[in-house]
């Protein structure tokens, strides 16, 4: 009766050790990095965030300037006048917050750019990934530059070097 209880763990077993061999793991930034065309565009979204992050600055100068001028003249304002400065500056600041989230905000100009810029070339490394994965038979593949609770891996089921190959950037 033991025999035939462990016979059965054994081959219950089986399908699980082998459906656990059929992983393997890639490193999107490893191949991204050898993307011209993924560089490039992550230059030109630098130069766009530069450029937004300038015009900003230069609101916020506004403001400083503004808040610093109205400090500098509190004591000789009215009532009415002072009410009138201190609106004014608070309105530029809600509208600068409202510019910043409109750049920079989820669904922001920044946020447009990136998927309009960077989506693509990740659509065609997923696309080498998932031919590589079926092409060997894989039922999982990890990305092992986005996960932190990887804490072995073996080399043998790294595909990153295949997938590289299928988008033309190893020979």
């Amino acid at each position: 009766m033991k025999k035939l209880i462990f016979l059965a763990v054994l081959l219950l077993s089986l399908p699980i050790a082998t459906a656990a061999q059929n992983a393997g793991y890639v490193n999107t930034v490893t191949i991204l990095e050898e993307i011209p065309e993924y560089t490039q565009a992550q230059q030109q979204l630098e130069r766009l965030k530069s450029q937004y992050d300038a015009q900003l600055q230069n609101e916020v100068k506004v403001i400083e300037n503004m808040f610093n001028q109205y400090q500098a003249e509190k004591s000789r304002l009215n009532e009415l006048q002072r009410q009138s400065r201190e609106n004014e500056i608070i309105s530029k600041e809600r509208s600068l917050k409202e510019r910043e989230q409109e750049i920079f905000g989820q669904d922001g100009i920044m946020s447009a750019k990136s998927k309009e810029l960077l989506d693509p070339v990740k659509d065609l490394v997923q696309s080498a990934i998932d031919y590589i994965a079926k092409e060997k038979g894989l039922h999982m593949v990890f990305d092992i530059s986005a996960s932190q609770g990887i804490i072995f891996k073996d080399p043998k089921a790294d595909i990153t070097p295949d997938v590289m190959k299928r988008l033309g950037l190893l020979n």
